[in-house]
This record gives structure tokens, sequence and C-alpha cells, in this order.
């Protein structure tokens, strides 16, 4: 039997899920699908400049894990440039930030307002 899944916390979510090539309609198979989880690790190493060590202490998993969701999601984001495909950001298993210091480690970091702030359809707030 497996072990469970340990939470991914995520801070918050983008503020914008679809990139892509301008006034572009595509097939479905000209998206590249990229999870929350995934964007938080590009977010956190790249835009932060974090270690992979101090991501996954943030993000409350394993240095491995945040290494391999790291590198999938480099990957994907190469495609999407290369190739022109749209990059679409959504799903995958996480949680959201309280904003206090749960996740971020700053008490209050303000990502969570921010998300709120959004309108996502169909996004609960704890």
């Amino acid at each position: 039997m497996p072990r469970p899944r340990k939470c991914r916390w995520v801070c918050c979510l983008p503020e914008c899920n679809r990139f892509g090539p301008m006034n572009f309609t595509a097939a479905e198979d000209h998206y590249i699908h990229m999870t929350v989880d995934e964007y938080e690790t590009i977010r956190l190493i790249d835009l932060k400049g974090l270690t992979q060590e101090a991501c996954s202490s943030q993000m409350n998993v394993a240095r491995t894990t945040v290494q391999a969701i790291y590198n999938g999601a480099r990957r994907k984001l190469a495609e999407a440039l290369v190739e022109g495909k749209i990059l679409h950001i959504e799903g995958g298993e996480y949680k959201l930030c309280d904003g206090y210091a749960r996740a971020c480690g700053k008490d209050p970091c303000g990502c969570h307002r921010r998300a709120k702030n959004m309108n996502v359809p169909g996004l609960e707030m704890d």
C-alpha cells in the first residue's frame, strides 16, 4: 500500500492562467497543461530565488519531490515557448496558504488575499 500524498502548500494562484500566442485559437493538442503546484515551484525557485530545499520546506514536501515537480514544469515551459503552444495553468493536488505563516513563513504573507480577490470560479477558501 503506497504512502499517502503530503499536502502541497501553494501561496497563491496565478493572476493569469493562460499564456501563449496572441490572437490564436488552437485545438486541444496545442495546449500545454501545467498544474498549480508546478507553477508554484517555478515561482519560488526561479522568481523568488529560493533553493529547492527552501521551496520544499515552504510547500511541505520532500526536496526530491520539488525537484521532480520543477523539472516537469520547466519542460512544459520550454515546450510552450519553443513550439508556440498555449500554456494553461490549473488543477493539481494542492492547498492554498491561509496567509499566516502556514506555508509562506511570513506573517501575514498577503498572497492569500490576492488569490481571494481574483474571483476564481469554483475556488473555495478555507
